[in-house]
């Protein structure tokens, strides 16, 4: 390097006085001068400092009062290796010079980010162990393009901004600096002068690992890799359609879960560790017959009440439960025991705490600054301002970030009408129209077609979810059809349906008949999971237990029928952790476990082992999985007998050969000598009976010899007769399609 101009030179000399400088190491650092070799450095709280150069020593000269220290070598044209020494009122510190480095990202690396290209971003930005010519150390890049002044701080420097500023890449936005002498798990946040002046401390937003909460700094991640074992399950993923295979999701709140095997912490407000919850989980899960967990959200956040759905981390596994190390070892032997694991995500928004992504260098860099695009008043956050590359580069990143690193088997997308649409949840002279007038967001569209269409292109086998709550069209549509590219799309219209018909007194209906008949009118327009989530157990709503119509008897009677509907309409399936037996009070995420106590009451354990045993015998049967999403795999039988409020339909399997008759009696009468019409001729057995005694039911079974006999009956030219319990639902298969009927 070159000696700059005098007036240069002190000009960026008072720039880093000032705590303005945007490239420090034009001054700092080794420098190639008039008649020799000069060494610069910036330290107000250093008494002495020392240039080691092999076994010389050379005090440097203190030319500033604020903290610049210099050394002049006049017999060196060259420059040389060369280390520094700090000394502290009570300490002393002995290591490469930092501003002796070149930058840790290329050319491409740069143009790549700033065009929102870059699909391993998470390896340049952030903190990372490093080894540069044989220095370890960590570099640290950040994006702040109007920010004055970025500085790492932690206890390495005692959170002192002036001692360790970055420089800025160019016209980049990107600052950066490698420190040698930092490790894993130090400690360290920035600090950013923004462009009006102030100074703040802000997480890395792409932190890999942070503090626990309250504490909100991130933490230097380990360098080695994590020893994954899970090769045959990726291998199997990647080979497997997600769209015609079983999938039967577990939603799960990991603090709230506590479930058997689970030893809970003996101190108030802490928690499992995401080891002891996997083992306890997986065994669990198997148990019960779930092909997956759907995990609320692991991404690091404040606040606990928030279910973690306003994120601060969005490359960091909440510090909650453990390191990163222990979360993948949770993805890991959750895949060895075969289930699969999505994630929830939250692009949609972000919360305000200073700390975090708002007004990151003093203007709004993530967000809008318009609050008729940039803030979300429902929730109190930021929006993201999808239209900026950078923006959309960390959002994708992060996508791709727990696709890659943690092997996630699918991300839930949150909240994706709020992204969609400009007006959602505004009034008039709320919102701005895009540039055609609508209503639409155009630059969400474009970010959630080119998420979807990378994901699915780099990770073959995996789901990207959406939960959508508008009639919004081809969410589920490959993005050359026009769609959005997602695999799945939540039916929220589907649970609604369901669970306000559920809740009537069986007197009534008749007269809401239509309600349940409904879904299948649309059930065939987007790839659909049916879900009974957490977002139908808070806030009032009651549990799903709370919501069925009728006494506790009628309750139980009434959700074991609602489950064999979901089992076996068209879509895949979820629920919340809890609803599966029949948790009696709504879910509390105040350190208040699902209340597993309920299982010491027969009626519980009941359900409880009626869902075990339904979800295995769904995995069982290839028509209620294979045809989900075309009309082939659906056939009404009578979805119109209102009077009786009987529905009964056949879901069939991609060959034929293998259908189930489903009959649901939804009122509290029991109908015998029940006609059905049945579409294969033979003999046919009942599979699956909602009033088995063992499930809670009068032991109302089929468990006579039941041949069909000719006759006209629901359109099928086959029928046999059969008796329905009460508030009940019968499945049936033809006898030569069964091995050994399923109870």
């Amino acid at each position: 390097m070159t000696k700059l101009p005098d007036t240069q030179e002190n000009a960026v000399k008072n720039q880093i006085l000032e705590g303005s400088c945007r490239n420090p190491h034009e001054f700092l650092g080794m420098h190639q001068v008039s008649g020799g070799v000069i060494v610069r450095v910036y330290d107000p709280a250093a008494e002495l400092i020392t240039v080691i150069a092999g076994k010389n020593r050379y005090p440097m000269l203190k030319v500033d009062d604020r903290g610049i220290f210099s050394c002049f070598f006049g017999k060196k044209k060259d420059l040389f290796a060369y280390k520094i020494e700090k000394k502290y009122a009570d300490s002393k510190f002995t290591s490469a010079d930092p501003y002796c480095f070149l930058p840790t990202l290329g050319e491409m690396d740069i143009y790549l980010f700033n065009q929102g290209e870059h699909q391993r971003v998470y390896d340049v930005m952030g903190a990372h162990v490093r080894n540069l010519g044989g220095v370890e150390g960590v570099s640290f890049a950040v994006w702040a393009p109007n920010a004055q002044r970025v500085s790492v701080v932690g206890d390495f420097n005692c959170w002192d901004g002036r001692r360790h500023p970055m420089r800025m890449l160019g016209l980049s936005g990107i600052w950066e600096l490698f420190i040698p002498g930092l490790k894993p798990g130090d400690v360290y946040k920035f600090e950013v002068k923004g462009s009006d002046g102030s100074i703040v401390l802000k997480l890395d937003p792409y932190a890999r690992r942070t503090e626990l909460r309250p504490n909100n700094a991130g933490i230097v991640p380990q360098a080695e890799p994590f020893q994954w074992t899970d090769d045959a399950w990726m291998k199997k993923r990647a080979a497997t359609n997600p769209v015609d295979s079983p999938m039967n999701i577990y939603e799960v709140h990991l603090g709230t879960w506590g479930g058997p095997g689970l030893k809970l912490p003996e101190v108030k407000e802490t928690f499992n560790n995401y080891r002891e919850l996997a083992v306890a989980l997986a065994d669990y899960v198997q148990k019960m017959g779930y092909t997956h967990v759907e995990l609320l959200p692991v991404m690091e956040h404040p606040l606990d009440q928030s279910w973690g759905y306003q994120v601060t981390g969005f490359y960091a596994p909440t510090a909650r439960y453990g390191s990163p190390e222990d979360f993948a070892w949770f993805m890991n032997y959750m895949h060895e025991h075969g289930i699969g694991v999505f994630l929830d995500w939250v692009p949609a928004h972000f919360p305000r705490d200073t700390f975090s992504l708002g007004r990151f260098d003093g203007t709004a860099l993530y967000e809008h600054a318009d609050p008729r695009k940039g803030e979300q008043k429902d929730w109190g956050t930021y929006i993201f301002n999808f239209g900026r590359n950078e923006v959309r580069q960390f959002l994708i990143g992060s996508a791709l970030f727990w696709l890659d690193q943690y092997h996630a088997d699918g991300l839930r997308v949150d909240a994706v009408a709020s992204m969609l649409y400009l007006n959602y949840s505004r009034n008039d002279g709320e919102w701005i129209p895009n540039e055609y007038g609508g209503c639409e967001n155009l630059e969400a569209i474009a970010f959630i077609r080119h998420l979807n269409e990378l994901a699915h292109k780099l990770y073959p086998g995996i789901s990207m979810i959406a939960e959508e709550s508008t009639s919004w069209p081809g969410v589920s549509r490959p993005i050359y059809l026009g769609g959005l590219g997602f695999t799945f799309k939540w039916n929220m219209g589907w649970m609604h349906d369901t669970l306000d018909y559920f809740k009537l007194d069986p007197i009534y209906r008749s007269y809401h008949h239509g309600q349940l008949a409904f879904s299948i009118c649309y059930a065939f327009s987007e790839n659909f999971i049916l879900p009974f989530s957490h977002d139908e157990v808070v806030h009032g709503k009651l549990s799903l237990f709370g919501r069925m119509s009728g006494d506790y008897v009628q309750k139980f009677a009434n959700l074991r029928a609602m489950y064999v509907l979901m089992a076996t309409h068209p879509g895949k399936k979820l629920i919340f952790m809890g609803g599966e037996f029949a948790q009696v009070i709504e879910w509390n995420c105040n350190n208040q476990s699902v209340d597993w106590l309920l299982l010491k009451y027969p009626a519980h354990d009941s359900i409880h082992r009626m869902t075990a045993e339904l979800n295995k015998f769904y995995l069982s049967q290839p028509a209620l999985w294979e045809d989900d999403f075309t009309p082939a795999g659906f056939q009404w039988l009578d979805g119109g007998d209102f009077k009786q409020s009987i529905y009964s339909f056949i879901r069939w399997d991609k060959n034929r050969k293998a259908p189930l008759v489903v009959i649901l009696n939804l009122t509290p009468v029991v109908r015998d000598d029940f006609n059905i019409g049945v579409p294969l001729p033979g003999e046919w057995v009942e599979v699956f009976n909602t009033d088995r005694e063992e499930y809670g039911g009068t032991g109302l079974l089929n468990g006579q010899k039941m041949v069909s006999s000719p006759g006209e009956y629901h359109g099928q030219k086959q029928f046999i007769t059969l008796r329905l319990p009460w508030l009940g639902a019968v499945v049936l298969a033809p006898k030569s399609a069964v091995k050994k009927a399923k109870k």
